[in-house]
Formats: structure tokens, sequence, C-alpha cells
């Protein structure tokens, strides 16, 4: 019988550490598909922040709306004829609001989750091993900043009724427009995502210790709870829809796209 000596499970610790994983399906699938996803989102943005086809009536790209500026926003295109910031302003219209529905999901729940373990790999799957020494969570700057979630939260709702307003105002102008009924689908998936956000779900009432003093907070607080297990669907379906929204109008604005009814 083989007698283990007291520095034997050191030694074994430290070949395991070697070791990245004993996983052998494909593990790195996943993180690579959410780095080309997430980078898609990234590069179609920054393009969107370039182009200047933001507007072709009753349209209006959702990466520029609410259209503020007076110098870069057509008339129709801004919100309720409102253009707060004045003709001095000559740069793209989307740098002054991307912050508010970026910044949501730059902090949201699920996002930190998919580019912590594809762009950082940290880790990049259950069960593989990080390749970084050190851990410090996100309780130290810049990563702290993500506790201001919930502050985004509130713009990505004002930004969704915009969205919304921007849909239903195409579908009365337009109702046998293809582009309408994607904003309609678009302004759909941003309001559902939105709302799934488990900040939502904590703002309904998760603070609450007697539901049934509250019940239509309770009611409130259930159908978000619904909506929160489809958060990362949501957040995928939502990321897509308002990139595909965004291109549709902006392709029909340069009479790329010009068929009966677009």
């Amino acid at each position: 019988m083989t007698q283990m000596t007291p520095d034997a499970p050191v030694r074994r610790q430290r070949a395991q550490v070697k070791v990245r994983t004993l996983r052998t399906d494909r593990w790195w699938l996943v993180p690579l598909f959410t780095f080309l996803g997430l980078s898609s989102f990234l590069v179609y943005g920054v393009w969107a922040i370039i182009d200047t086809s933001i507007f072709v009536d009753p349209y209006i790209a959702p990466f520029a709306s609410p259209c503020l500026a007076e110098a870069t926003c057509p008339e129709g295109a801004r919100l309720f004829g409102w253009a707060p910031i004045g003709d001095w302003y000559t740069l793209s219209p989307g740098l002054l609001i991307l912050a508010l529905p970026g910044g949501f999901r730059l902090t949201c729940y699920y996002y930190r989750k998919s580019y912590y373990r594809s762009f950082w790999l940290s880790p990049p799957a259950c069960a593989v091993q990080e390749p970084h020494g050190k851990y410090t969570g996100e309780r130290r700057f810049p990563l702290i900043i993500q506790n201001v979630h919930r502050y985004f939260f509130y713009a990505a709702i004002v930004i969704g009724i915009v969205l919304a307003y921007d849909a239903i105002l195409a579908l009365v102008h337009k109702p046998l427009g293809l582009g309408s009924w994607i904003l309609i689908a678009n302004a759909v998936l941003i309001n559902a995502y939105t709302l799934s956000c488990h900040s939502c779900r904590h703002i309904t009432a998760g603070r609450l210790n007697h539901f049934s003093r509250h019940p239509l907070r309770y009611r409130a607080w259930t159908f978000v709870s619904k909506l929160n297990a489809k958060h990362q669907p949501l957040a995928w379906a939502s990321m897509f829809s308002v990139m595909g929204a965004d291109l549709y109008v902006r392709l029909v604005a340069k009479g790329i796209i010009a068929f009966p009814y677009a």
C-alpha cells in the first residue's frame, strides 16, 4: 500500500491548477458567439453615430431618437417638434442619447456576465479556469460603477416610451408600411427587455415584506418576474431588433430600399 507524503495534496493541487479545464465539450462556442454578437453591436453603433441618414417620413432611426439637436435633426424627426439643443451642436444626434440605453445595457446584470466571459474570460465558462490571477469583484473602480444600473434603468424607460411613440406615429401615418411594423416589433422588444430588468423587479415589490398589504404592487411584481425569467433571450432579441430597425430606416432614407410600402 502506497503511503501518501504530507506534501502530496499540495503537489496535486498545483498540478490541477495547470489544467485549464477537464471539460471535453465545445464550451468555447458560447463565449465565441457572444463575443461576435456583442462586437457586431458595438461596430454597428459606431457606424450609426457617423451615418447621417436618420429620418425618412414617418420613420426615424431608433439610434437617433429622441432627436434633440436643431442643426442635425430634420423637423419631422424632432419629438413634438422640440429641439432643445440649438444650432451650435453639429455632431451626430445619436451622441446625445445613446449613452443612456448604452449605459443600461452595459451595466445590465445579464450583459455583465456576457462580456465578462467573452471579452475578459473571467471566467470564459463554467468549470474553466480563468487566466487572471487576482479577482476583486465589483468592489473597486471601475467596476464599482456598475452599481448605477438602476439609474440607467430610469433613463431606459424614457427611451422605450419614446421609441413606442415613434412606432405608433409611423403606424398611424403609414399603416401598410413594412417599416411601421418593424418599429412596432422593436418597441415591444425594447420595452419588454427594459421591464424584465432585475432592477425593475426590485422596484415594483422586491423590497416588500408583506405582499398581502400591497396587492397592486404584488401583481406588478408577478408580471415583471415572468418577464425577468426571459431576460436573457429578450436581451439578445431586443439588441438585434434595434439594430435591424435602425438599419432598415437608414437604408430607406438612403433610397437603397425603395419597394412599395417600404
